[in-house]
């Protein structure tokens, strides 16, 4: 399925919220990124959008450094998301990616 790239303006917790618990693959790669929340921030009045979160699990191996990575839904198609890594579980490590 192909998809017309989502402009980084239109993202919002709508579109990932549907997508909890799905599979998102780092195009190029075969590193799989489970959504495992998306979470809504406190806003302030007057931001084009409503501040969200999302965090992701990746496997233990290989580690993912802080930066974008284009990632691909079948859903949404590829995203650049900047990832940063917060923690580590027995599952795997955590990345969350945070939108203003």
């Amino acid at each position: 399925m192909t998809h017309s790239p989502i402009m980084p303006e239109l993202l919002d917790r709508a579109l990932f919220e549907p997508r909890l618990n799905e599979t998102f693959l780092i195009e190029s790669t075969t590193v799989e990124l489970k959504l495992v929340e998306c979470r809504r921030l406190k806003s302030v009045e007057g931001e084009p959008r409503e501040p969200f979160s999302l965090v992701f699990r990746g496997p233990l191996d290989p580690f993912l450094q802080q930066r974008t990575y284009p990632i691909r839904n079948e859903h949404t198609g590829t995203l650049e998301i900047f990832l940063v890594p917060v923690g580590r579980d027995t599952a795997g490590f955590l990345y969350e990616a945070v939108f203003n």
